[in-house]
């Protein structure tokens, strides 16, 4: 798998874990603490590799396990 298809594949599931729990962008980014707003809009479009502590604090925030967004 190419690295772009990669990086749109764990932000869909990013994005969709964040809209079962029905958070906002901006909810999860204030409740993760590790990334602003418009970091996360880019990480769950895949158009922006993300740091992998900063996965562990979205993953945290979504009740996830961070091999479940890999």
């Amino acid at each position: 798998m190419k690295d772009g298809q990669f990086l749109k594949e764990m932000g869909s599931k990013i994005k969709s874990a964040r809209k079962s729990q029905k958070l906002t962008l901006e909810q999860l980014s204030k409740l993760s603490g590790a990334t602003d707003l418009s970091n996360l809009w880019f990480i769950e479009q895949g158009r922006r590799n993300v740091h992998i502590l900063t996965l562990k604090s979205i993953a945290d925030v979504l009740k996830k396990d961070v091999r479940d967004f890999i």
